[in-house]
C-alpha cells in the first residue's frame, strides 16, 4: 500500500506530522508493505527565489500579530516538536521559495534517497542554524543524504530539472482539495489532513488496510484542507501555519 504526504520545508507541522506517522507506522503490523511517497507542496509559490525573510516576520504579517506573540506562538510549537523527541529552534529561522528544494527532493527520490535527504532539510531548518536556501548548504545534504555532489548541483543550476515533477506534484494536491499541509493520502483511498496524533494516523492506516472497496477519498480526522477535528494543525496555501488553541480568531477567518 502506498501512503503519499504533501508538505513543504518550512512549515513546522509537517516536521512534526512526519515523525507522528513515522511513529504510527513503526506500531502498524503491515508496516514494511508499506510505501511512503513524499510529494511537494510550495507554501509560497509567488516568493522569488533570493527574497528570503526570517519566518517570525512571515507569522506576524499573516497573522496581524507583534514580533512578542510570534514568540509565544513558537514556543508553543516548540512543544509540540519536543513532545515528539524533535529538536526546534523558535529564533533565526529564515523563508524562502522552496521550489530548488522540491527539485532536488525528486532527484534524491529517483535515486532512493528521498526520506534521507528530507529528514537531513528539515533538521537543518529547524534544529540547526543553516540555511536550507543557501545552495551550498543544499549540496552538502545531498552529499550527507547519499547522492552524487555533481548530479546534485546540475539540477539545482537547472531550474528545469525536476521542474514538472514538481508541478505534477501541486496539480495532484489540488485535484484531491488539499489546500493545506501536512497531508496525507492513503492508497489514494483516504486522506488526512494535518499533524494528526499518532493514534489518529494509525488509525487511518488500519483503516486503509483493511478497506479496499472505497473508491473516492475519505476524510480522517479533518477535512482536507482545514484544521483537524483533533486539533491537529496545517500550514496553508498561504503561507500561514495554525497553532491549535493559539489563534482561534485566525482559524475562524478574522483576520
Amino acid at each position: 500500500m502506498r501512503v503519499e504526504i504533501w508538505g513543504d520545508v518550512p512549515c513546522p507541522w509537517c516536521y512534526i506530522g512526519k515523525a507522528r506517522f513515522e511513529k504510527a507506522l513503526a506500531g502498524f503490523a503491515h508496516r514494511d508493505d508499506i510505501e511512503v511517497v513524499h510529494r511537494s507542496f510550495e507554501l509560497e509559490p509567488e516568493r522569488r527565489p533570493g527574497d528570503n525573510v526570517l519566518a517570525a516576520d512571515i507569522i506576524a504579517a499573516n497573522y496581524g500579530q507583534s514580533l512578542e506573540q510570534v514568540r509565544g506562538i513558537e514556543e508553543m510549537v516548540r512543544g509540540h516538536a519536543h513532545g515528539e523527541g524533535l529538536p526546534y529552534r523558535t529564533e533565526g529561522r529564515d523563508q524562502d521559495n522552496s521550489f530548488d528544494i522540491h527539485r532536488l527532493l525528486h532527484l534524491a527520490k529517483a535515486r532512493g534517497r528521498q526520506n534521507e535527504l528530507l529528514d537531513l532539510v528539515y533538521r537543518a531548518n529547524f534544529a540547526e542554524e543553516r540555511s536550507v536556501y543557501d545552495p551550498e548548504t543544499l549540496v552538502a545534504l545531498a552529499v550527507e543524504a547519499g547522492l552524487a555532489e555533481s548530479e546534485a548541483r546540475e539540477v539545482l543550476a537547472d531550474r528545469t530539472a525536476y521542474a514538472r515533477a514538481v508541478r505534477d506534484d501541486e496539480r495532484e494536491a489540488a485535484e484531491l482539495g488539499a489546500t493545506g499541509v501536512p497531508f496525507f493520502v492513503l492508497d489514494r483511498r483516504f486522506g488526512v489532513s494535518g499533524a494528526q496524533p499518532v493514534e489518529v494516523l494509525a488509525r487511518a492506516l488500519e483503516q486503509a488496510w483493511q478497506s479496499r472497496t472505497v473508491t473516492a477519498l475519505t476524510p480522517i480526522g479533518a477535512t482536507a484542507g482545514g484544521t483537524g477535528t483533533d486539533g491537529a494543525a496545517v500550514c496553508d496555501a498561504d503561507g500561514a501555519c495554525e497553532v491549535p488553541g493559539a489563534v482561534s480568531a485566525q482559524a475562524r477567518g478574522d483576520r
